[in-house]
């Protein structure tokens, strides 16, 4: 199973204790998680379902590409994050 974790920025506003997911996508992983925490999804998609401009989400250590459609693929050890981007100067 998939390994997710939300930083402590994000769970300052909604608690979300990081688990394990049955999921062959990012996508899929977060239905899971929202399906708990209906208030998150509003946090990590924008009306359109694609991940919000100030988050950063790691696969396995890598930033996601389908920030849109959600489809890269988790594997049975995958570790995912999100976490909030940083910006500013």
């Amino acid at each position: 199973m998939a390994h997710i974790f939300f930083a402590a920025s994000i769970q300052r506003h909604i608690a979300t204790p990081e688990r394990e997911v049955g999921a062959r996508t990012l996508g899929d992983a977060l239905e899971t998680v929202f399906a708990e925490q209906p208030r998150l999804r509003g946090y990590i998609l924008d009306d359109q379902g694609a991940l919000r401009r100030h988050l950063a989400v790691f696969v396995d250590g890598r930033p996601v590409r389908d920030r849109q459609h959600l489809s890269d693929a988790l594997d049975e050890g995958s570790r995912v994050y999100v976490v909030q981007a940083l910006s500013g100067g």
